[in-house]
């Protein structure tokens, strides 16, 4: 019995911890500049006031969030696509450096992104796609090594027999990929989609190097330029990345089943 409540008081404590965060972002998005000043942190201010909201609405930040969502659907299903053939071929087609090529691809997760971030800048300049939509989607629409990593493992967990009955059928590679393993493979393609999404959304650096203008500016970027002459209007930034956490809440409360059974896919043999 004792052992259960130290358990429970440890999962209690780690998930307060978690939540806290999350918890000063909400309370601070409606104080005011006074209030904030006069309150602490972790209590709300009174009244609570909703002008930072209606302040960040009423600008520019309605056309940042599109901007971000274009970019998550556009790199969301590009990766679907793309890593969709790649791990089917990595997983089932049999070609000479095919096991070598895979893991030398694998093995790029291991480097810190933000090592690459200069020499992809530098690409992207030489090919004059610095600011455009193009240059910030370019150098991940294709798929990358952890999503490629879930499908072939799970691509490789299928059943071999299928693909051999549907040989003798006369099925090629492409329809035995969209007829017969494309169906099969819904749970993985849901999780892929959205740890995509919600990677997307919460992009920074990238889209911070790339982009320079209101265009192509993405919410993440657009709440950390949130700065008067002065100093940081703590309580706007509160308030957008309020509203930006909202759409993120919603994803993980409504497929938070595929979220978890990603750590399970990455498993599979």
């Amino acid at each position: 019995m004792t052992k259960r409540i130290l358990l429970y008081a440890t999962l209690a404590g780690g998930a307060f911890i978690s939540v806290f965060p999350y918890l000063l972002v909400v309370l601070t998005a409606f104080k005011t500049q006074a209030q904030l000043s006069s309150t602490a942190p972790w209590l709300p201010g009174l009244p609570p006031t909703t002008d930072n909201l209606a302040e960040m609405l009423a600008g520019d930040f309605p056309h940042f969030i599109l901007n971000t969502a274009v970019m998550t659907a556009l790199l969301t299903a590009g990766q679907l696509v793309f890593t969709t053939f790649a791990a089917y071929a990595f997983a089932r087609l049999r070609f000479r450096g095919r096991d070598v090529l895979f893991w030398l691809y694998v093995a790029t997760m291991m480097v810190p992104s933000a090592v690459t971030m200069i020499p992809l800048f530098l690409i992207m300049r030489e090919l004059d796609l610095v600011n455009t939509w193009y240059g910030l989607l370019a150098p991940y629409v294709l798929g990358t090594p952890y999503g490629i990593f879930l499908m072939r493992q799970f691509f490789k967990s299928l059943p071999g027999g299928l693909e051999e009955a549907a040989r003798i059928d006369g099925a090629g590679p492409l329809t035995i990929l969209l007829r017969i393993m494309l169906p099969l493979c819904r749970p993985a393609l849901g999780t892929l989609a959205i740890i995509t999404v919600i990677s997307s959304w919460n992009s920074f650096l990238w889209p911070l190097i790339i982009t320079s203008g209101d265009d192509t500016k993405v919410i993440t970027v657009a709440i950390a330029t949130l700065k008067d002459g002065i100093g940081v209007d703590y309580t706007l930034m509160m308030a957008g990345s309020l509203i930006a956490l909202v759409p993120m809440v919603a994803v993980f409360i409504f497929f938070q089943k595929y979220i978890v059974r990603s750590v399970v896919l990455t498993g599979l043999k």
